[in-house]
């Protein structure tokens, strides 16, 4: 380990803590200084809004449904990335990093054109059976689906790397099924890596906007989310109810981070 001064090292702590509050704590202040400059007026107003209680309510069902779907299919694949080998693994590893390197407008688009009624690959086929993709909720779904779609497994992949399957081979060896290992064995192991991987791909749903706006079409009242009427609201301006819309959504992303926060340290102390 190399050795740091003590100058050089408060240097870095504090070219660190700046950097973090001026990117994140001084912007994300400024909302909640905004929002309650006059009590809990804006706050209130806001939560009687019905354009904002619509968007909100729209924004935790699509939320709520990307994590089911990431969450199942995330540790789904990370088992089946660091226990198995399989031609193409390295190609499935890499596209997983994809949302992460392009831009959610992409993302949008791209569905838009698979999935478009008009002229999409599947849509025309799509709404002849009376169902619709885009400019709907499940359009909507699949694309908060796509861009948070790595977070639960870039979670629980190290940690199936760390414990090994010593464990689940010895469980195997003594009678157990696919199943009862898997619950009994492996998901208790790796328990805190899915919540994590949970807390961090609904704090990434809650705040998806960009591929959210393509493939919704912002309809007010009917699939437009909670980021989709700060935008609007901050445009019209009503940039206390954008304030207040936005200091939502924080506090219910900081709320998951600290419950888990303090959840874990009392788990392993048992």
């Amino acid at each position: 380990m190399v050795e740091v001064s003590t100058p050089l090292r408060w240097t870095l702590r504090l070219l660190a803590l700046g950097y973090v509050f001026l990117l994140v704590a001084w912007p994300v202040s400024l909302v909640v200084k905004h929002t309650f400059s006059n009590g809990l007026g804006i706050l209130s107003d806001a939560l009687t809004d019905s354009q904002v209680v619509g968007a909100l309510q729209l924004t935790l069902m699509v939320a709520g449904w990307a994590v089911v779907i990431n969450t199942i299919f995330g540790v789904g694949i990370s088992l089946l990335l660091v226990r198995y080998e399989f031609p193409g693994k390295r190609v499935l590893s890499a596209l997983i990093d994809v949302p992460l390197s392009v831009s959610p407008v992409v993302v949008g688009l791209a569905l838009l054109l698979v999935y478009n009624g008009r002229d999409g690959w599947f849509g025309p086929a799509i709404e002849e059976t009376g169902r619709r993709i885009i400019f709907d909720s499940p359009g909507m779904i699949m694309a908060t689906c796509f861009v948070a779609l790595p977070l639960v497994i870039r979670e629980v992949v190290p940690v199936l790397h760390e414990i090994g399957d010593d464990q689940e081979q010895a469980a195997r060896s003594l009678g157990a099924g696919p199943p009862q290992t898997f619950w009994r064995i492996t998901l208790p192991s790796i328990k805190w890596a899915v919540v994590y991987g949970v807390v961090l791909s609904l704090a990434r749903s809650l705040g998806e906007f960009g591929a959210v706006k393509i493939v919704s079409g912002n309809i007010t009242g009917r699939t437009q989310t909670a980021t989709l009427v700060v935008e609007a609201k901050y445009q019209n301006f009503q940039q206390d109810t954008a304030y207040a819309t936005s200091f939502l959504l924080i506090f219910v992303s900081i709320a998951c981070l600290i419950v888990v926060a303090f959840l874990r340290p009392k788990q392993q102390a048992d």
